[in-house]
């Protein structure tokens, strides 16, 4: 028996080596770095830190490379003006193949007629017009709401709390209670939601990287079945109010003919899409103002300007808007992933032409290009609040990298048909809960001295980063 399976082993081992070496480059393809180890490649460097390994990888490449990562080879473009062009061709590219084994290894969700085009429209609609106004508004009345809750007894009292679990909290609330929320919410089952979710996600990239111990399995499991519990589509669906955002997102999933089985898993997956960023991306923002008195002083007297004036009126804000542009610059970090079904040429903007292999995977990362690309922007790893703001105080939008205007400075929301169907929702969220906090509160850190925590590099690749530690703060209702 000993023997038999040594022998497998060996074989095994010996079929990955074959294969391993066996790839070459073609003249036409980009860079090939296979790295030491068969088969596995650069998956540990990927995984540990993928935006120090791509940069590396940048450095000694250039703009377009291929690496080995667990078995699979992977095309990383780095050249933001080839984005959009890359991404409009869904012939060459497919973005369903690679999103199904992430739901799955995630979320155990499986959508067999998945149509990720019917699906995005439907979202569009529920982001713009009318909807969107309405979400709006009832996102500003659920954040006025839960805000108030945290007034002490004594409103003279200062309040202490740490800022990333302050800011995931609130927008948590808030967004549930905007999107998911029914006539039946409960205080109770709301902190039950968030406190779950808290212990899923902190998993979900290990998820998806199947790197979870035992113990982390047990822990992502009992999160992810209580939250399917929670999330039951025949309960929700009673308590929607009519022609909401999950009312419509119910009728999708019947229409696809799913069961309730499938729809709970469905629905978890929305929860974090539509939950997983807002709070992370406001501990950053709010932290980035904090440590920089200069920024928090601009913002401060930007939004005092506009307190008197209705919540659609709000718009006219240049300070704010770059200050939370530069927050997204330094801290959104998705990986967008496609599969290459069919033999593709992409040409640089340099005009030199490379051929993807049928096969591969192409994998863009706009946290390095264009947002931490110092040939675009100068000391990329600073938080600069006016960065996106022209001498005159009004928008910046043009960039230039050698001479060459860049489509993009920033691309916290993607690009073309990647591009996040509810980030105008995403912004107004972000907006209100900062103007309502700086408004109604005084906030402070708890050591005037302390600095931005380091981002937890495992989180490269899953939207906005989070810290590897914490902010103390401490507020109190303004007099």
């Amino acid at each position: 028996m000993v023997v038999a399976t040594a022998a497998l082993l060996l074989s095994t081992l010996l079929l990955f080596t074959f294969f391993f070496f066996r790839r070459s480059r073609r003249r036409s393809e980009p860079p090939l770095d296979k790295g030491r180890v068969p088969w596995l490649g650069h998956a540990l460097e990927f995984g540990r830190d993928a935006a120090q390994f791509l940069n590396r990888m940048k450095h000694k490449h250039g703009d377009i490379f291929t690496v080995c990562v667990a078995g699979h080879y992977v095309t990383v473009l780095l050249d933001s003006n080839c984005y959009e062009a890359v991404l409009k061709d869904t012939q060459s590219l497919d973005l369903r193949r690679y999103a199904q084994v992430l739901m799955e290894r995630i979320f155990s969700l499986r959508l067999p007629n998945h149509d990720p085009e019917s699906e995005k429209m439907m979202m569009e609609k529920q982001f713009k017009g009318s909807h969107l106004t309405q979400l709006c508004r009832s996102m500003q009345k659920n954040l006025n709401f839960l805000l108030a809750s945290e007034t002490t007894q004594n409103p003279a009292e200062w309040k202490k709390d740490r800022l990333f679990n302050f800011c995931y909290n609130v927008l948590f609330k808030a967004g549930y209670l905007t999107l998911f929320g029914t006539k039946n919410n409960n205080c109770a089952e709301l902190t039950e939601v968030y406190e779950e979710f808290r212990r899923f996600d902190k998993l979900l990239a290990k998820l998806a990287r199947r790197s979870v111990q035992k113990g982390e399995m047990t822990i992502a499991s009992s999160a992810r079945e209580r939250l399917w519990d929670l999330l039951c589509p025949a309960w929700l669906a009673k308590g929607a109010e009519p022609e909401s955002w999950l009312q419509a997102y119910l009728h999708h999933l019947n229409e696809q003919s799913l069961d309730s089985h499938t729809q709970r898993r469905a629905l978890l997956l929305q929860l974090w899409v539509t939950q997983g960023n807002a709070g992370p991306a406001a501990f950053w923002l709010l932290g980035f103002l904090l440590t920089h008195p200069k920024a928090m002083r601009a913002v401060r007297e930007e939004l005092q300007g506009l307190q008197h004036l209705p919540l659609d009126e709000r718009e006219n804000t240049p300070v704010f808007n770059s200050a939370l542009k530069e927050t997204l610059r330094l801290t959104a970090a998705a990986l967008i992933t496609r599969d290459v079904v069919q033999e593709k040429t992409v040409r640089l903007s340099s005009g030199r032409e490379y051929t993807l292999r049928r096969g591969d995977r192409l994998c863009l990362f706009p946290f390095l290009s264009p947002q931490m690309d110092p040939l675009i922007h100068s000391e990329p790893e600073k938080f600069k609040f006016d960065r996106f703001l022209n001498a005159d105080g009004t928008a910046k939008s043009e960039f230039f990298k050698e001479g060459l205007k860049m489509r993009y400075g920033t691309m916290p929301w993607g690009a073309g048909s990647n591009l996040c169907p509810g980030r105008h929702f995403a912004i107004s969220a972000l907006k209100q809960f900062v103007f309502i906090f700086l408004k109604q509160f005084d906030l402070e850190l708890c050591d005037r001295n302390a600095s931005m925590p380091p981002v937890d590099s495992s989180r490269y690749g899953f939207g906005i980063l989070q810290p590897d530690g914490d902010l103390e703060i401490r507020y109190r209702p303004r007099k």
